[in-house]
């Protein structure tokens, strides 16, 4: 069962009145703790998809949303972006679909993280105050930082320090969350570029040449030590494996 449809919990929220997701599951019986992917701005790839199955060999049944469903990704871009700002819409609703689908099902022990990259960093880092624990992997930060961080549960972020896009973000985000009590662990990789954590460039193949440019893409070295964070952290405050292995 490797897709899913989320459009009933979607839809009764004011969501996607048709959203797709993709089911990483856990080999064994369970119950596991849950996982929502928030992906990128290019969508539920093939490489998300990598991202999810990696934490279902964790140990977390893991849901990919595709944010993208009604319409793809050309019209729905601006829409998603837009919800991140405002810090609600179409976009929030549809991954607490998956929260919930998770939250509902016998083979969950009920406790829900959230996994972000890039503008699914920035979803995982604005929805924390929905989820369990929280891992936004160079995340854009919302507006309201403060308010937010006031409410969120513990987060383990990365990012990287040749990421003009993000220049700061690490240290905002981890006094706010620090000045706010929460339980985090912020680390910035000074070597590392954008999409780091990613295994191999994606996106449209003209647009790579001018990602590649800017210094975007894998960086093994720093993502082995993001995923050794991140499977510890969620382990300690979800439960499951040490490691998010690749």
């Amino acid at each position: 069962m490797p897709e899913i449809d989320l459009s009933d919990l979607a839809r009764d929220g004011g969501g996607s009145p048709n959203l797709r997701a993709y089911l990483a599951r856990p080999e064994g019986e369970g119950p596991w703790p849950g996982v929502v992917v928030a992906h990128e701005v290019f969508g539920a790839d093939e490489q998300m998809r990598r991202h999810a199955d990696r934490m279902a060999r964790a140990g977390y049944l893991t849901v990919l949303p595709d944010l993208y469903s009604d319409g793809g990704g050309l019209r729905c871009v601006r829409g998603v972006v837009s919800a991140l700002g405002a810090g609600h819409g179409r976009a929030f609703t549809d991954l607490l679909a998956g929260r919930d689908w998770l939250r509902a099902r016998n083979d969950c022990t009920g406790r829900v993280g959230v996994l972000g990259f890039c503008l699914g960093g920035g979803f995982a880092i604005a929805s924390a105050p929905d989820f369990d624990a929280s891992a936004p992997n160079y995340g854009y930060l919302p507006g309201d930082l403060q308010a937010v961080a006031a409410r969120s549960c513990p987060v383990v972020a990365s990012y990287a320090g040749r990421d003009r896009t993000l220049v700061g973000a690490a240290d905002r985000l981890r006094g706010a969350l620090r000045e706010a009590g929460v339980p985090n662990d912020v680390k910035e990789y000074p070597d590392a570029g954008h999409s780091f954590l990613n295994e191999a460039p994606n996106g449209p193949k003209p647009l790579r040449v001018v990602l590649r440019a800017m210094g975007t893409g894998p960086h093994p070295e720093s993502a082995a030590d993001a995923w050794e964070r991140i499977g510890s952290f969620f382990a300690e405050h979800l439960g499951g494996e040490r490691e998010a292995e690749s």
